[in-house]
């Protein structure tokens, strides 16, 4: 039914499971993965102090190294399962919007995504990339908890 999937990684637990269930799905049904990890540039504001307690560069350095690490969790299932992968990060305040970008650039017609776990008023205040995902996506999204 779905060739292309895209699954999106934070390098939680809950992601490893999706990557799972998507690496386990796209072996049985003959589709390829597009994985992708989207860093969060540093939160730069012109009102803080001008002596930063992190370089922004080195920062950033860091976070897209864990992104790249984030998407060798795919890769390397994908391998070992014979299943075609393909990776990208990027680095992005709106990791929402990034994710619905890759689903169209690279044709996907499925996002496999974990849900963030959180419930209640935490969710309600720090909103849900994943809920954004669902709510602006032109193609299925399978939420994975």
């Amino acid at each position: 039914m779905f060739k292309t999937i895209l699954v999106p990684t934070d390098g939680s637990d809950r992601s490893d499971k999706a990557i799972a269930t998507a690496v386990d799905y796209a072996r049985n049904c003959g589709a390829s993965i597009i994985g992708i990890s989207v860093a969060e540039p540093y939160p730069f504001s012109p009102l803080a102090e001008s002596s930063m307690a992190i370089d922004p560069s080195l920062y950033e350095e860091n976070v897209r190294t864990l992104a790249e690490q984030h998407v060798k969790k795919i890769s390397d299932a994908a391998a070992a399962a014979g299943v075609p992968c393909q990776t990208a990060t990027v680095l992005s305040f709106s990791p929402d919007e990034e994710i619905i970008t890759a689903a169209k650039n690279y044709g996907c017609d499925v996002i496999f995504m974990a849900s963030h776990g959180r419930s209640g008023i935490s969710r309600m205040f720090l909103g849900s990339k994943t809920q954004k995902v669902l709510a602006n996506s032109t193609i299925p999204v399978l939420v994975l908890r």
